[in-house]
């Protein structure tokens, strides 16, 4: 029971759930008859000293001026592997979110300056950020069912969010900089650039100079939640390569072989070097930091005593009007008015599959700001009405943007006919005899498509997933592959695509399958032919085949039908006519195809036809 109820936390949703949980939690009892207990707690003083040196901090600023640099790490951990491997990589992808994330920033700000300018200019700050647990939270509550592509465009715009949200703190909130600790900052950064360049792939010495990184920056006077933010920024991430993948495997073989410690230690060592430092510290924190130190963040901050005149006085004040109208429209108009001129200047084009009714949808859920607001709040103002009127405007600006966003994502859906922001999930078309090459019989409980690339590391044939399913299976599954060449990262995997298909013009495609894997990384004219002559085709018949352009519509019809079912890169997988999401190892697919034929014998009707 307790890991059903992690793993719900842990879920976006549930993360989302949680905080508003805390934050009502913190209203409750800051209007409580232990108000009072509620405020002496955060106010008490913890303090660390080691000789001469001593930090004294309330544990209100210990866990804003501390915990929360874990969470800001954290997104700079984030931004440097979608800037490496993820969606920030291809900038052609990333204009169009770039430009509303940059107006998200501008126009909320100037929204907030047009109400409570007069008022309270400093408070601008406030409504420039957005809170990507809680926007990722809502949108699996109230978006489309099949909403990966509006979420994978939602996190690349809150990366540039956050990334100015954090630069705004770290350099328009800061004053009496302490120029020698400010030195000792920079000197830690410069270290941890270093590191990075030695691809050094323990975690413990990024570790130790982020904490040496935060308690300079604390002591210069500069928030530290900008020196998470770089820090992060400056861990390296890679994508993990199949040669090291294979290089590990030879390792676990050699501790199967002979289990003693000395083989246990290179086994695990080569494993952590496999994967970059950047996503380790990302998988080993997130959980923390969803969990632990927003939850805290809002408990410590969220805590406003409503009564007497305070709620009064905070629904007659420009600031919380001023918060509520930069974050609720300002954040509306900015996203959608920045994505729809960044495609009106020709900088790229709206997800697959995504509509304009759900980026407005995101656009308005981006107007929760929560996390960043209260810490601005806490920065930009020293009027405890201020402070109140602007935690009242972040807190009510949560509410309307949630319910905005539900609203706009019901009219897109029964209006517009936007039922998903997704991609495609069913195979299409269908599994065919003379389109297909097959493996198995048609009378095979279950079907499994994979669309593949003859260079790609890391599909069935290299990774062996297609043999494991045989033996796992035998008869009681077919197994069906179709040409996916991803020609932007693959040279020679198109013209490869063309061989097999020139070869199975003389019934050897499965042979010249094996041996385009086998030579994947010698591919060539010279190998193509040699690989013939092996098979013993008729080498005449296979350079007019060669030639021939029917062939390669082959496989554009093969890459047509990928773009048609969803897939975008290989390998991916089809079980019995609809894309897998997830990892797609032996064992996962094996389990998921198990649990499909448990379903089919339970209900028979539902059997594949």
């Amino acid at each position: 029971m307790r890991t059903t109820v992690l793993d719900r936390l842990r879920s976006e949703s549930g993360s989302a759930l949680l905080l508003v949980a805390v934050t009502l939690f913190a209203l409750a009892w800051a209007n409580s008859p232990w108000s009072g207990l509620y405020h002496e707690i955060w106010e008490t003083h913890l303090g660390v000293t080691l000789g001469p040196w001593g930090l004294d901090l309330s544990l209100h600023h210990w866990v804003n001026d501390g915990l929360m640099v874990i969470f800001f790490f954290v997104v700079g951990l984030e931004v440097r592997q979608e800037l490496a491997v993820g969606s920030l990589r291809d900038r052609r992808r990333a204009l169009v979110p770039l430009v509303a994330g940059v107006l998200g920033v501008a126009v909320p700000a100037a929204v907030y300056l047009a109400v409570a300018g007069r008022e309270a200019a400093a408070g601008w700050g406030a409504v420039v950020g957005t809170d990507t647990a809680f926007l990722l939270g809502a949108l699996a509550l109230v978006g489309p069912a099949m909403s990966n592509q509006l979420r994978i465009f939602l996190l690349t715009l809150t990366v540039v969010d956050d990334f100015l949200a954090v630069s705004i703190i770290g350099v328009y909130y800061t004053d009496g900089l302490k120029i020698t600790a400010l030195v000792v900052a920079v000197v830690a950064l410069v270290a941890l650039y270093f590191l990075g360049r030695t691809r050094q792939w323990r975690s413990a010495p990024y570790v130790a100079l982020v904490v040496v990184l935060w308690l300079a920056t604390l002591e210069s006077g500069i928030h530290p939640s900008i020196a998470g933010m770089i820090a992060g920024l400056l861990v390296p991430a890679f994508a993990t390569h199949r040669g090291i993948v294979d290089h590990v495997g030879n390792l676990f073989r050699d501790f199967r072989q002979s289990p003693e410690a000395d083989v246990a230690r290179s086994a695990s060592r080569g494993l952590a070097q496999s994967i970059s430092v950047n996503e380790r510290l990302h998988v080993s924190l997130r959980g923390a930091s969803s969990l632990v130190v927003v939850p805290l963040f809002a408990l410590a901050n969220a805590g406003v005593d409503l009564r007497g005149d305070t709620l009064g006085i905070a629904l007659t004040s420009t600031v919380t009007w001023g918060v509520v109208a930069g974050l609720v429209i300002g954040k509306l108009v900015g996203i959608s008015g920045g994505t729809w001129l960044a495609i009106r200047m020709g900088l790229g084009k709206l997800p697959d599959g995504v509509g304009p009714g759900s980026i407005m949808g995101g656009a308005a859920l981006s107007g929760i700001g929560f996390t960043v607001s209260l810490l601005v709040i806490g920065l930009a103002f020293t009027q405890e009405s201020q402070i109140s009127s602007a935690t009242v405007g972040v807190l009510l600006a949560m509410v309307l943007a949630w319910i905005l966003g539900w609203l706009i994502f019901r009219v897109a859906r029964t209006r517009f006919g936007e039922v998903s922001a997704d991609l495609p999930v069913t195979l299409t078309p269908p599994i065919h005899e003379e389109y297909d090459h097959i493996i198995g019989s048609p009378h095979a409980e279950a079907e499994v498509v994979e669309y593949f690339d003859y260079e790609c590391p890391f599909c069935s044939r290299t990774t062996g997933i297609a043999q494991d399913l045989k033996e796992h299976f035998g008869s009681r599954v077919r197994f069906v592959v179709r040409h996916l060449p991803v020609t932007d990262l693959h040279e020679h995997a198109e013209r490869a695509a063309v061989v097999a298909e020139a070869a199975a013009r003389q019934d050897k495609f499965w042979g010249m399958h094996k041996a385009l894997f086998d030579h994947q990384n010698d591919l060539g004219e010279e190998t193509y032919r040699r690989l013939a002559r092996d098979l013993g085709l008729d080498m005449e018949q296979f350079e007019r085949d060669l030639e021939d352009p029917v062939l390669t519509k082959v496989v554009k019809k093969h890459k047509q039908s990928a773009l048609d079912s969803g897939a975008r890169g290989t390998p991916t997988f089809f079980l019995n006519g609809s894309r897998h999401i997830g990892p797609h190892d032996a064992r996962t697919i094996i389990a998921e195809l198990e649990a499909q034929m448990e379903t089919q014998d339970e209900h028979p009707a539902r059997r594949r036809s």
